[in-house]
């Protein structure tokens, strides 16, 4: 990937590895933006994140590793910040990073994705929870507060798959992401999870080419072995589309570069 904005370090209490050998699988792979989001601290499911007194450790190792790796690569930090009323915080929302992305892991309190809660999948209406999710990314676009989407259609990440058309339940989302000027990030995690397909599908990529949604990649990684896996197949999908060019930001202003 010639862009790679999304990946994690240890200090989200589920990724293994350094940020050294993030980077330089990063830069074996090629990759000419890379760009750390780990999971952002916040009051609320405090086992999969990093704490708030980690901040500083965190932004000065990513910062040290941009100026250690500058003649190779141009590393970037943000942060994934999780929509969730109530329990963002500003010394999130308004830190000094290149870009932030806005992701959905939480339905009424309920992490959807996590496999410690698999078995609440079993006690809804599969349909109702999907139109409860796109509702919540179209309010996350909303706000105002994101540069890039994260994971538009991680539900699906159980393949607990709707009855209805889901490009028709997306598209309030995507016109909300269009609206407030928001990237979408084509993240490969989905191709090694049990839907075993990117995040988005085709037919919502498609949809938001449609819309001149501007795009962006990553891998998502939480091991430096996973920077740039599917990396082919991502590119080719993106192409299929018709996408040619792809966005990063420094210091929440958007670029453009092509891929292709």
């Amino acid at each position: 990937m010639i862009v790679d904005m999304h990946n994690h370090t240890p200090l989200c209490n589920h990724a293994e590895g350094t940020i050294q050998e993030y980077v330089l699988s990063a830069i074996e792979a090629k990759t000419k933006f890379f760009g750390f989001s780990d999971h952002a601290p916040m009051d609320y499911d405090p086992k999969y994140r990093m704490k708030f007194q980690e901040m500083q450790k965190y932004e000065k190792d990513v910062l040290n590793a941009q100026e250690k790796y500058k003649s190779e690569i141009q590393i970037l930090l943000a942060y994934e910040v999780d929509y969730l009323p109530g329990h963002m915080d500003k010394r999130v929302l308004n830190a000094d990073v290149d870009y932030l992305i806005g992701s959905v892991h939480f339905i009424e309190g309920w992490g959807f994705d996590n496999p410690e809660f698999i078995g609440k999948w079993e006690e809804q209406n599969i349909d109702e929870i999907w139109q409860k999710y796109f509702k919540t990314i179209e309010d996350m676009a909303k706000t105002k507060l994101f540069d890039i989407v994260g994971h538009l259609d991680l539900i699906k990440v159980f393949k607990f798959m709707p009855k209805s058309d889901i490009v028709k339940m997306a598209t309030p989302a995507l016109n909300a992401i269009k609206k407030a000027g928001m990237v979408l990030e084509l993240n490969v995690a989905g191709y090694r999870k049990k839907v075993a397909e990117p995040y988005p599908s085709k037919a919502l990529l498609q949809k938001a080419y449609d819309l001149e949604i501007p795009i962006t990649f990553s891998s998502d990684a939480h091991a430096p072995e996973q920077i740039a896996m599917y990396n082919d197949e991502i590119i080719c999908l993106a192409k299929e589309v018709g996408y040619t060019q792809c966005s990063y930001f420094i210091k929440r202003k958007e670029h453009i570069i092509n891929f292709s």
